[in-house]
């Protein structure tokens, strides 16, 4: 012991607790390098040979597995924190590095050392921070721990790059792609994995969207691999459905086209310790290298599907990106580019009379800065145009096309049909597989017998139900290729009724106009102006005339109004809707008149109802005439009912205006003379004066009792 260190340990660092910090890297080498941990431990006999007794040595491990260039060990912060509380004497460790391998932690650590007098104790020597000569060292130390932590890096990381640069850096593939054990990468050798993948790749190509391949694979039913990357059964394959986010990683991966790329991501820690990855563009990669191994898909093909991708997202920022084809009416849908500001629109839906209508929107300064929309315009008749343009320039390639769509469906079906076979013979083989092992088990062993059987009976389940859906399937498959075959071929020479046959999916429709059309550039004027550009740059301007608004589509023909005022003269609502329906009338858009439609028109017409044109006729209503004629006005309707009081019927519950009584001409029922306008009339007499109706009552009595009748008249 040197003597000089001695003199460093005064009874003041005695009379404070010993503080050891034991620290490895990682886990691996906890349990690999277990000499390097015992001489930590050991340094406590260093503690005690200082003067420290064993009771008063703290050893703190709870960092073991941790680089010393994190902050957040908890072990180093529980050693700083009794430092700077003056509870610790002398810090002990094998060296600097397992202290700190970060100058501002160990320069951190130093400082308080300084003011809380405490020393440091290395394999080499015992130090006081205090010191300037013991501070200069440790703090050369302490570089020289960073230091070396930074030159290890480096070799490791360098030495990946150069394995990188040569393609022969060993990394995780891919589902679909394997290591031979040769250091080669080549396809599984599992046909029904390469199947699948080829199968995914085929329907993105015939889809052009993830979403669209991730609902063929279901509706088909068929599975997809996926290599387990950890657990206890890490490395095998297991089958599930496709998953979009699975979907878009296969795209987006270059190692399914043979190519050996590295750089891809970039990756840094962020403050709170968590890892944050962001992908690099393309020319930032640090190694890609065609053709390294073998592939599913060429350069090109990849190429061209992360174009298909980046079409397929949606609008956002200040780019103009097109969406996949969806099941909405809009043809346009994607396709539309605003003549006015050159955004591309957007589309918006509506349902009028049950049916959905699509419409045109450029929203894009709305959105962003509260303004109205620069234009905005209904599809219907716009897509009408458009598919008539495209009749007529695609007709003569129509037989052609068709036999190629014909084509594929057949080998899309064959090709399904391939892998639901492979899928039965993994079922079977995973069947007889269940077999082998159960047949095996001693049979005294119930516990695993029965473990095994009930396996073996659920890998039989499994095979049934494999077989069961490919076989219809395969007859679904069939049953759909015979039907069809002579429909796609009769309509291949007849473009048109293809064009506008109902069974063709909306989405197909659009597929089909985006192989001929890049994009359509409309502009409202006095006219609507669709400026067509084809692939290949030909441009056709299709013009429209703008379409009616809602008052101009609900505006009826003058005629129509007319005869509604005719009719209404002699007749009530009731019975002018009867007849115009009757005698083929029809009132604007809708197909009948109905009373409520009667009512609006006469409003909005100002059409007189059929009350007010009687009363300008100078008709009476109820009370009116009840008053003249100073009866009750039960009689008065019992009269009119009668036929005795000319009325008229002005509405549908039967209600009545009456004609003047001045217009009314009666006679005496007894004499037959008229009868004179006088309070009599007015009262509903019905002789001329008090004779004849002394002579009426006579005349009635004589008939009831002509025996013991003895009156007579004056």
């Amino acid at each position: 012991m040197n003597p000089e260190q001695h003199l460093k340990v005064t009874a003041s660092h005695l009379g404070r607790l010993a503080y050891l910090y034991v620290r490895q890297s990682t886990l691996r080498q906890v349990f690999e390098n277990t000499e390097s941990t015992k001489r930590q431990y050991g340094l406590r006999e260093r503690a005690i040979a200082l003067g420290w007794s064993a009771d008063q040595v703290v050893v703190i491990d709870s960092d073991l597995g941790q680089s010393g260039a994190d902050s957040d060990r908890e072990g180093f912060q529980r050693l700083v924190v009794a430092v700077g509380l003056g509870e610790v004497g002398v810090v002990l460790g094998l060296e600097v590095s397992r202290l700190a391998r970060n100058s501002s932690d160990w320069h951190r650590l130093l400082e308080i050392c300084a003011l809380t007098d405490t020393l440091i104790c290395d394999e080499d020597g015992l130090y006081n921070p205090a010191l300037f000569n013991d501070r200069l060292l440790l703090g050369l130390k302490g570089t020289m721990s960073e230091a070396e932590l930074h030159v290890l890096r480096a070799r490791l990381i360098g030495g990946q790059l150069a394995k990188a640069s040569r393609g022969e850096l060993e990394m995780r593939l891919p589902v679909g792609l394997v290591n031979d054990g040769a250091g080669h990468v080549v396809l599984d050798p599992d046909l029904q994995v390469q199947d699948a993948v080829r199968t995914f790749f085929d329907t993105f190509t015939r889809t052009g969207s993830a979403t669209a391949t991730v609902k063929s694979f279901r509706e088909q039913g068929l599975l997809f691999p996926r290599r387990l990357a950890s657990g206890a059964h890490q490395g095998e394959v297991v089958w599930g459905p496709l998953l979009h986010s699975r979907a878009l990683r296969l795209v987006k991966n270059p190692r399914y086209t043979g190519a050996f790329v590295y750089g891809r991501t970039q990756t840094r820690r962020l403050p709170g310790g968590k890892e944050s990855r962001r992908a690099l563009p393309r020319e930032a990669w640090h190694t890609v290298i065609l053709g390294a191994h073998p592939g599913y898909i060429s350069w090109e093909d990849y190429e061209r599907n992360l174009a298909q991708l980046h079409e397929n997202a949606q609008a956002n920022g200040v780019e103009r990106r097109k969406s996949p084809a969806r099941e909405g009416p809009a043809l346009l849908q994607g396709l539309v580019i605003c003549g006015r500001c050159g955004e591309r629109m957007t589309v918006r839906y509506y349902l009028r009379h049950g049916l959905t209508v699509p419409e045109y929107v450029c929203q894009k300064r709305s959105i962003e800065n509260g303004e109205s929309p620069c234009q905005r315009l209904l599809g219907a008749d716009l897509d009408h145009a458009i598919g008539e343009l495209l009749v007529e320039t695609v007709t003569p390639l129509a037989l052609e096309a068709a036999l190629a769509v014909h084509d594929e469906l057949r080998g899309r079906a064959e090709q399904a049909d391939n892998l639901r076979h492979l899928q039965v013979e993994r079922a079977r083989y995973e069947a007889e597989l269940a077999q082998r092992r159960f047949l095996r088990v001693d049979p005294d062993n119930r516990l695993v017998a029965s473990s095994l059987e009930a396996e073996w009976n659920s890998k039989l389940r499994a095979l049934n139900d494999a077989r069961d859906e490919c076989e219809q399937r395969r007859e679904a498959d069939g049953a759909v290729d015979g039907r069809h075959r002579e429909q796609i071929l009769s309509l291949a020479t007849d473009f048109p009724r293809l064009w506008k046959d109902p069974a063709i999916p909306m989405r197909e429709r659009k597929r089909m106009i985006r192989l001929l059309v890049d994009d359509v550039t409309l502009l409202r004027t006095d006219e609507i102006v669709a400026h067509v550009r084809f692939r290949g740059g030909a441009t056709h301007t299709v013009r429209l005339a703008l379409p009616l608004n809602a008052a101009e589509l609900r505006k009826v023909d003058p005629a129509v109004v007319a005869e509604v005022d005719r009719l209404l003269d002699e007749h009530t609502d009731a019975e002018t809707v009867e007849i115009l329906n009757s005698t083929g009338w029809r009132p604007g858009v809708a197909e009948r008149f109905s009373p409520r439609i009667l009512y609006l028109l006469r409003r909005t017409y100002g059409l007189e109802d059929r009350f007010t044109r009687l009363r300008r006729r100078g008709l009476l209503t109820l009370a009116e005439i009840s008053e003249l004629l100073g009866a009750h006005p039960a009689t008065v309707k019992a009269w009119a009912l009668a036929g005795h009081i000319p009325s008229h019927v002005y509405n549908d519950k039967g209600q009545r205006l009456f004609e003047r009584p001045s217009a009314m001409q009666r006679h005496c029922q007894w004499c037959g003379e008229p009868i004179p306008a006088t309070p009599a009339l007015r009262r509903g007499k019905k002789w001329c004066g008090q004779r004849c109706a002394q002579a009426a009552y006579h005349s009635h009595k004589r008939e009831l009792a002509p025996s013991s009748y003895s009156g007579h008249v004056a």
